[in-house]
């Protein structure tokens, strides 16, 4: 039985900070664990860890208002992400243990490295006398959808697709949906061994949907969960989402579903992982039975994606038949903007949800209303700013 809190999706907490508070432990607890960052462990909400240990800067000159600096620091920044990639990959080849943070769109600089390093991991599990190896631990922050004053050069969920798409059992990408799940994912990653784990989520507060017995269930069973409060049985639809923003884009959509057309009957499904041609992790993957049970063998499938559309698709079509399927995510259309006016752009907002349901349904006066509640919205934010909704 998955436990649950009182009023989720009430309380609102940072993924990231939770995340770099856990990382002042681990720094406290391991005098070998290292963190690699371009300049960016501030902006991304990691910038606890400066509490307990300081940046590496050598013998070079300080100035007062400088973050803490040493010549033996641990906290490594060099707005370099391949020589940083290229020194942890060295300190993990020695058995110990690391972590590396930066802004979602700048990690595909390190793809080929990546790649190469995910060869070598699949030829070292053939060599009996190497030692297993600590994770590839990526924290993917600063995402595309809430790049705010950044806009278009920041968002790119490119990694994601690339990752997916080697054909192995050697790469996790993780969206947690919440702090609560940004913590268990953490504790997942650090654990690892002899993989890649990329963990993608918004610094800013979000929504507290879990609690730990929920999340840590989810990687246990396959990577997915029905959220009960948000769900009916025998659903006529069931809506999927992987990513914090779209999850929480897909959970209002219900809310509007469910006052437009009270008898409608809607599944929430949550997936917190996604492997090689499946959902979970290389560790626990979805099996078909599973997925049948809780996705159900023939009703429309309506998912909103963190990243590329066709990404999840190419997974959900291992388990099921593409002509139930409709998938919504990060489009490439991108600007500096606000963020609801990001996922009206991208056709991955509550309403752009909605509409799928409700043409389905033949309900045009509703398409109508919702394609109207987005008009206004792109109207006000290109004149003000800032969002209505």
């Amino acid at each position: 039985m998955i436990s649950r809190i009182d009023t989720p999706g009430v309380e609102m907490h940072s993924p990231a900070k939770k995340i770099g508070n856990l990382l002042t432990t681990e720094f406290t607890k391991d005098p070998h664990f290292y963190f690699f960052s371009p300049d960016e462990t501030t902006s991304n909400k990691f910038d606890e860890i400066f509490t307990v240990e300081k940046r590496a800067w050598g013998d070079m000159p300080t100035k007062t208002w400088d973050l803490p600096e040493s010549a033996d620091g641990r906290i490594i920044e060099m707005l370099s992400e391949n020589v940083l990639f290229s020194v942890m990959t060295g300190h993990l080849a020695n058995g110990e243990k690391a972590m590396m943070g930066s802004y979602e769109a700048f990690f595909p600089v390190i793809t080929s490295q990546l790649l190469q390093q995910m060869k070598f991991i699949k030829q070292s599990l053939n060599v009996e006398w190497r030692k297993p190896l600590p994770a590839v631990n990526l924290l993917s922050t600063s995402t595309c959808w809430r790049q705010d004053h950044n806009g278009f050069t920041h968002q790119s969920p490119a990694l994601i697709s690339t990752l997916l798409s080697v054909p192995s059992n050697l790469v996790n990408c993780i969206f947690p949906i919440d702090d609560v799940a940004a913590e268990e994912a953490y504790h997942f990653m650090i654990n690892s061994q002899d993989v890649v784990n990329l963990t993608t989520f918004d610094k800013n507060d979000r929504p507290r949907y879990i609690d730990s017995n929920h999340a840590r269930f989810q990687f246990e069973n396959g990577g997915a969960s029905i959220f009960e409060f948000a769900s009916d049985n025998e659903p006529d639809f069931v809506l999927v989402a992987a990513g914090d923003i779209v999850a929480h884009e897909t959970l209002e959509a219900i809310k509007i579903l469910k006052r437009d057309m009270p008898d409608i009957k809607l599944r929430f499904i949550n997936i917190n992982a996604l492997s090689y041609r499946a959902i979970g992790t290389t560790q626990n993957k979805l099996s078909q039975e599973a997925f049948n049970e809780m996705f159900t063998k023939d009703k429309p499938i309506l998912a909103n994606f963190h990243g590329y559309p066709e990404t999840l698709e190419n997974i959900l079509e291992n388990y099921t038949s593409k002509h139930r399927l409709r998938v919504h995510g990060f489009n490439e259309e991108g600007s500096t903007t606000t963020p609801f006016e990001m996922l009206r752009r991208n056709m991955a907002s509550r309403y752009d949800l909605a509409i799928d349901i409700a043409a389905v349904r033949n309900r045009t006066d509703l398409v109508s209303k919702y394609q109207a509640v987005l008009e206004q919205n792109h109207l006000h934010a290109i004149q003000f700013g800032e969002d209505i909704i």
